[in-house]
């Protein structure tokens, strides 16, 4: 496709007049070239693309529209106002062209059509400086979309492949995009613009969207919305998983694929598990910020736990034009964050930051679960303390529940993926008939749900169990837990502190076991007084908004 061109003639200037016809008159999408996609009208992507190529040299706006001419104008570029007879439906494309190319004394005329506005002006550029190093009369832009094809053949659908293979393997089939048209001045005709040397080029998927119907509309508003995005996370036995798994969750909210950083001095791959995402491994921050300054992110984010003043200035030096987002943050690099959002506290302290319950981030399998039937007695109780258990609080609940009063009940225990001696509580209490242990499990829902009660610490596992309404005891991890301010006892759960004793555990889980329907039922209700589901709307529309 992109062979080797004959160079242009030393100091050979060209004349590239681009005509962008924009009528008013669409009916598929009611005025359609006026409508505004991100922040501008449709038609103002080909003007710009147009003003900012480095070979066009005459830009002029065919139009019957009032209006598109008005932005035309307000843009600074030429408007021919549509001869009646040429704005019809049933005109080509081919008599619009000629009737504006007219007499001006220009060697390629390019058609950039509005209904294009994800076309890159670099592939515009590009394909002008192909048609001309090669003296091709035409070029057109297209996809290579190969696909199991069928044609009508006397009345008959039949194959229009000679063999069935999966579509990486089969041969290009280009389609034309209406992105654009690069011709010859003397290969346009009233009839055509098609001259006797033609060749495509090639576009990416992402700019060849040619804006036909409302879902078009969408895909291109959703394609113009992505950014270069990048995710700095950690996470270990210490600092929990909680930190990952939001990651993951969030990196699925963008429309691109965002490139996920971590530490391997305190993260081990294993903790993503089998995430196609791209993962970066880092020796540090200064390799950290060596392999951002050559991307040049546009949207950052850290969920690190604290960030320090040095490490965001270091971050913003790098990436000078990047929105930068910090998660879960309470140390004072939030003063450098355009953003921060911070779930698990309830005080705001500066204008940038968002906090408490409604910005939770609630995985994406727990939003297909309805919350639990109160039954009129517990038969079953949900046990995980996150992806660590630092304070070894599983240990001490499966001792408690090996007492002969528990028998009856069913124990439902899931132990973290950094969980340290998972083997050792696998091979002491599996053989517990009343108690089951996971470990790692892909379906938490699932287990949640089987469940009348839950026992957990106080982070991303007490979200969880809210949505789905299950009364919670739970109890802090580590004194940064103590601050988390949803899992309390005024929104539902039974909280009983950093460390509580024993005996405050297992009265507690007594009560809990004993408790009528009616008061779970009450819990339950408080619990699912709050809205859980809906957090990554608001943090998606908070960072689109930036």
């Amino acid at each position: 496709m992109r062979k080797k061109a004959n160079a242009l003639r030393k100091g050979e200037k060209m004349k590239v007049l681009a005509i962008i016809p924009a009528r008013g008159g669409s009916k598929g999408i009611p005025n359609k070239n006026i409508r505004l996609l991100g922040n501008h009208p449709l038609v103002y992507y080909a003007i710009h693309n147009a003003m900012t190529s480095k070979y066009i040299t005459d830009i002029l706006v065919s139009t019957d529209s009032v209006e598109v001419a008005t932005i035309a104008g307000k843009m600074g570029v030429a408007v021919k106002m549509r001869n009646p007879k040429l704005a019809g439906d049933d005109v080509t494309l081919d008599a619009v062209v000629h009737d504006a190319a007219g007499d001006y004394d220009v060697d390629y005329v390019v058609t950039l059509q509005p209904t294009s506005p994800t076309l890159s002006v670099e592939t515009l550029d590009a394909a002008i400086a192909y048609c001309m190093e090669n003296r091709l009369d035409t070029v057109i832009s297209a996809i290579n979309a190969p696909h199991l094809a069928w044609k009508e053949d006397n009345g008959r659908k039949v194959p229009a492949y000679e063999k069935r293979l999966n579509r990486q393997y089969l041969p290009p089939y280009y389609v034309e995009t209406g992105a654009f048209v690069i011709s010859r001045k003397d290969a346009v005709k009233e009839n055509t613009r098609i001259g006797k040397k033609v060749d495509i080029y090639e576009v990416s998927e992402r700019e060849a969207i040619d804006i036909d119907t409302f879902l078009d509309f969408k895909s291109a508003e959703c394609i113009l919305k992505s950014y270069k995005v990048a995710i700095y996370v950690n996470g270990n036995s210490k600092r929990g998983m909680g930190h990952v798994h939001r990651a993951l969750e969030l990196a699925d909210e963008f429309s691109v694929k965002p490139d996920i950083y971590y530490d391997m001095n305190q993260t081990d791959r294993l903790i993503f598990g089998d995430t196609t995402h791209n993962l970066i491994g880092v020796n540090g921050i200064v390799e950290l910020f060596s392999r951002i300054k050559q991307e040049q992110y546009e949207i950052f984010i850290n969920d690190i736990l604290t960030t320090s003043i040095d490490y965001m200035i270091g971050l913003k030096t790098c990436l000078p034009n990047a929105r930068i987002i910090n998660f879960e943050d309470d140390g004072e690099g939030i003063l450098k964050a355009d953003l921060i959002i911070n779930a698990l506290y309830d005080s705001v302290e500066l204008p940038q930051m968002y906090a408490g319950e409604k910005y939770y981030i609630a995985p994406k399998l727990f939003l297909c679960y309805p919350p639990v039937s109160i039954k009129q007695k517990v038969e079953r109780v949900f046990i995980s303390f996150g992806g660590s258990d630092p304070q070894n609080y599983t240990d001490r609940i499966l001792k408690i529940i090996r007492k002969a009063k528990y028998e009856k009940y069913r124990f439902e225990v899931v132990l973290g993926k950094a969980k340290h001696n998972a083997a050792q509580l696998a091979e002491q209490y599996g053989g517990c008939g009343n108690i089951t242990l996971y470990h790692d499990i892909k379906n938490m829902p699932e287990i949640m749900s089987m469940c009348d009660i839950g026992i957990t610490s106080r982070g991303r596992t007490g979200y969880e169990l809210a949505i789905l309404g299950i009364p919670t005891i739970a109890m802090a991890q580590n004194k940064r837990e103590e601050k988390h301010g949803f899992v309390c006892n005024e929104n539902g759960f039974s909280y009983l502190g950093l460390n509580p004793s024993d005996y405050m555990l297992e009265a507690t889980l007594d009560i809990y076991l004993q408790m009528d329907a009616a008061e779970r039922k009450r819990l339950q209700d408080t619990l699912l007084g709050h809205d859980l589901r809906n957090g990554r709307k608001r943090i998606m529309s908070l960072i689109d908004g930036m």
